[in-house]
């Protein structure tokens, strides 16, 4: 089976390494706007082959969308000649936009998938093994899916070993703005505030893990997340203003030295861990 990977960074990156452990069912064709990631992911074998050709991906048995979010609602609009039995996998951050935004005649060959996984690393080499297994790979809108495309693709995500949660497009936008849209407007605030207060060799200095954990994903690609952030804009302000409400409250404890109160809001807290 000609699997076609348009985008060779992290996500496709990873996968195509994860499909390159089943040689003799996947045959890995690369695409990638950009000329060194193409070189990049021939010598980290992240893929059997490299095509600057478009129409060679789209004679591929399944067509695989791990670019952002914009630009997937726009290579959406190149693919209405595809074959009928196409399967295209979108693997995009917020869902609603993108499936409202596929062409009506090839939404059955659409499933529309995000993988909770990731790191603020980009490109090639940021390919991990294994990136995808035991996380939760989200398929929204299943019944808008062909049948055929719809095993194509959890066929696909079982051999990678990812755990497969269906739900609707606007409900994974809302959970993924709470759950990780709105922590990394967090990261990106908490790193630009600490820079304009600490010059580089302090944070060198004192920077300790827990920096380190909550700054780590403003590493994150801008031109990806600002997409994100704009193809789910409602949904992240409000998780803002939620945030936004809580800042408030734990800022108005300290003023009034009520530490008491402050206690039981850090212990409500802890209580994620059980979750967890």
């Amino acid at each position: 089976m000609n699997i076609g990977i348009i985008g060779l960074g992290l996500m496709g990156g990873s996968l195509g390494m994860a499909l390159k452990k089943f040689p003799q069912k996947y045959h890995i064709i690369g695409h990638d706007h950009n000329k060194k990631h193409q070189k990049e992911a021939l010598l980290l074998n992240l893929v059997d082959k490299i095509s600057d050709s478009f129409e060679d991906i789209k004679s591929c048995a399944v067509i695989i969308l791990t670019i952002p979010v914009d630009a997937i609602i726009a290579t959406a609009q190149n693919l209405k000649d595809i074959h009928e039995d196409c399967t295209v996998i979108d693997f995009g951050s917020s869902k609603a936009k993108i499936s409202a935004n596929i062409p009506p005649e090839i939404r059955k060959n659409f499933v529309t998938s995000h993988p909770m996984t990731g790191t603020e690393k980009f490109g090639p080499t940021a390919a991990i093994d294994n990136l995808y297994r035991d996380k939760v790979m989200v398929v929204c809108n299943k019944e808008q899916s062909g049948e055929l495309q719809r095993d194509i693709a959890i066929g696909l995500f079982n051999d990678i070993e990812a755990k497969v949660v269906f739900m609707g497009a606007k409900e994974h936008d809302r959970h993924a703005a709470f759950i990780s849209h709105m922590p990394h407007a967090v990261s990106y605030a908490i790193a630009n505030s600490v820079m304009k207060q600490e010059d580089s060799g302090s944070i060198i200095a004192l920077a300790g893990g827990g920096f380190k954990s909550m700054s780590r994903i403003a590493k994150s690609s801008p031109n990806m997340w600002e997409d994100i952030f704009r193809q789910n804009r409602d949904n992240i302000l409000e998780s803002m203003e939620t945030f936004n409400s809580e800042m408030s409250r734990c800022q108005k404890m300290v003023e009034d030295k009520d530490w008491d109160a402050l206690h039981r809001w850090m212990l409500e807290a802890n209580r994620l861990h059980d979750i967890l």
